[in-house]
């Protein structure tokens, strides 16, 4: 599925970006409630880093979106 590059606000702690807690997608301000499951995906031949979350917004609404720690964009899967 495609995913489309959004703008997070995110708690900062000991590493940047650590917890997203609310994003904008096609203007709309979605808040976190609930972070359901995280990971981390590295590609050796890409040298590339993602760090994807499974999010509950307060619009009762599931989210997948991934941090790429090397670009520092925010992704949000489209469906």
């Amino acid at each position: 599925m495609p995913y489309k590059n959004i703008d997070v606000r995110s708690y900062s702690g000991y590493r940047r970006d650590e917890k997203p807690r609310a994003f904008f997608l096609d203007n709309e301000k979605i808040t976190v409630a609930e972070i359901l499951d995280t990971w981390t995906e590295e590609s050796l031949p890409y040298k590339t880093r993602k760090r994807f979350f499974i999010v509950k917004g307060k619009d009762k609404r599931k989210y997948k979106i991934y941090n790429n720690e090397e670009t520092l964009e925010w992704f949000c899967e489209m469906q």
